[in-house]
């Protein structure tokens, strides 16, 4: 993604891999993504699990395991995340940059109520008094639109429904005013309604906040509904990347055309779905060349030659595909 012209990008990652090294196989997660995100936007990373999208989020917060070994260029707010020590990254995460992750049960504390949660985070990073963070997890709590919210203060993570827990989740990360919010699909595991109604919170909290947002998801709806633009990652490469709506009229790249093929929407009944034959490739032995073209039925020897370069055709939009014409 280019940034705004004359603009710092809020998140910039330059050529940046992740590799799991074990005694008996490497795991190639993530192979040299470069991504801006600009302030004030929302990015969705969009793939099937295994494609990279949830190893990308966690190494722009450091939070990748010891086995991982990360390359490339992380910076956020003009600060190299890489070069951190462990006393400026927990400064940073919770501050900077805040997560949102896929299942808050996990994500909370069970034995802390959600207002010490929030006023904890409140009192560690602005130096609030506890007074002053139970006051601020008041305030965000309502901001978050959970009905109730001083009686939902002194509630534990398990007495609230699955919805609530996610926006209290989401108090959680806003607690700090953070610049950059990522989002690890936060709606996977809600009912549609409550989805819809988590994104559209999102989506105003964000433009309401001005945060930079990088949504994590393998749906094109949920895409549709929150993203300024996508990137769509198979095999831990971007493979197309572009403004949402440009990318949903008419995707550039083979794999996020079949992905669209397949997704249900309105006016389809009794239509066929389309499917992407085969399966993704293991992540210690990628393909020579284009990694999706075992799977392409548009692929052609020179697929394999080599990894294809990203073109641009047009300003703003670029793909992984040596059918694509660069401009």
């Amino acid at each position: 993604m280019t940034a705004t012209a004359n603009a710092t990008p809020l998140v910039a990652l330059r050529d940046l891999s992740v590799r799991f090294v074990s005694r008996d196989a490497t795991m190639h997660a993530v192979n040299g993504v470069d991504l801006d995100l600009a302030a004030g936007k929302v990015l969705c990373i969009l793939g099937e699990s295994g494609s990279g999208k949830s190893v990308t989020l966690r190494a722009l917060m450091k939070l990748l395991p010891r086995s991982a070994r990360v390359t490339g260029r992380i910076e956020v707010a003009g600060r190299d995340v890489q070069a951190m020590n462990e006393r400026q990254l927990q400064d940073f995460r919770g501050g900077d940059v805040a997560m949102i992750f896929q299942e808050p049960m996990t994500a909370l504390d069970p034995v802390f109520t959600i207002g010490q949660q929030i006023a904890e985070t409140v009192m560690r990073h602005e130096g609030a008094t506890r007074a002053a963070g139970m006051a601020r997890a008041l305030e965000l709590l309502e901001l978050v639109q959970i009905p109730s919210a001083k009686r939902r203060l002194a509630a534990y993570p398990h007495e609230l429904s699955g919805g609530l827990r996610q926006r209290a989740m989401i108090a959680v990360a806003l607690a700090c005013r953070p610049k950059l919010l990522l989002a690890d699909e936060p709606t996977t595991a809600l009912d549609a309604t409550v989805q819809i109604q988590v994104l559209l919170l999102l989506r105003k909290l964000q433009e309401q906040l001005g945060m930079g947002v990088i949504f994590v998801t393998h749906d094109l709806g949920v895409a549709g509904e929150i993203a300024d633009r996508v990137a769509v990652m198979y095999a831990g490469r971007v493979v197309e990347e572009g403004p949402v709506g440009a990318m949903m009229r008419g995707p550039l790249h083979p794999y996020p055309r079949g992905l669209l093929g397949a997704t249900v929407h309105g006016g389809m009944r009794g239509q066929r779905l389309t499917t992407i034959p085969g399966a993704p490739p293991s992540l210690e032995t990628l393909p020579t060349g284009c990694s999706f073209a075992p799977r392409c039925a548009e692929a052609e020897p020179a697929c394999l030659a080599g990894v294809p370069e990203p073109r641009s055709p047009v300003p703003g939009r670029s793909a992984r595909c040596i059918k694509v014409a660069a401009g």
